[in-house]
């Protein structure tokens, strides 16, 4: 009879086991999509649009919170959805694009003799691989959206071909980077 009320109560405990360590799974998935969702996401980067900022195979995390804070501001490194425009092209839905930001709502950009123009003045870019080759008549930029170009002016799929960025599909800004290690660190 003790042997039977010991394997009783070991059963129990072990189901007991199973049912915390589920609910700990289970915890710690729900936590994972809440924190993905809406704080912060790691991406990796598939092209050279972006060099020499980000490099083929670079990892990132991209932060969410700010932006439901504030809108993106020039110079912000965003991660986005693809635009109508792309999509009619053929890229999906789902597959997200990085670029920076040049232009935002209301400005007017130009590219004129290698140099980028915002609202009529040459800005400052020590961060592109070169400049521009192809000219930009001037264009405005309409509410809610945002001109982004990459880095590598001359190999970039960005608003010079496809327009501007719906700001409903901007998902975050790029922060860090941890991969690679020798390459690891605020962006």
């Amino acid at each position: 009879m003790a042997s039977e009320e010991k394997e009783i109560g070991l059963s129990s405990g072990i189901k007991q086991s199973v049912r915390e360590n589920l609910l700990l799974v289970a915890i710690a998935l729900f936590l994972a999509f809440m924190i993905r969702t809406l704080i912060a996401e790691p991406r990796f980067i598939p092209s050279d649009s972006m060099v020499p900022t980000l490099h083929t195979g670079d990892r990132l995390v991209v932060e969410k919170v700010s932006y439901y804070l504030h809108s993106p501001k020039y110079g912000d490194i965003v991660v986005f959805q693809p635009p109508e425009a792309l999509q009619k092209r053929g890229y999906p839905k789902d597959q997200a694009f990085i670029k920076r930001i040049i232009a935002q709502p209301g400005q007017t950009i130009s590219i004129t003799d290698g140099k980028v123009y915002l609202d009529g003045k040459a800005i400052s870019e020590n961060y592109i691989a070169e400049p521009p080759e192809s000219p930009l008549a001037p264009v405005r930029v309409p509410e809610d959206n945002f001109f982004v170009m990459g880095d590598n002016r001359n190999d970039s799929n960005d608003s010079r071909y496809w327009g501007f960025l719906p700001r409903k599909n901007v998902i975050g800004r790029a922060v860090f980077r941890f991969w690679p290690p020798n390459r690891f660190g605020l962006i």
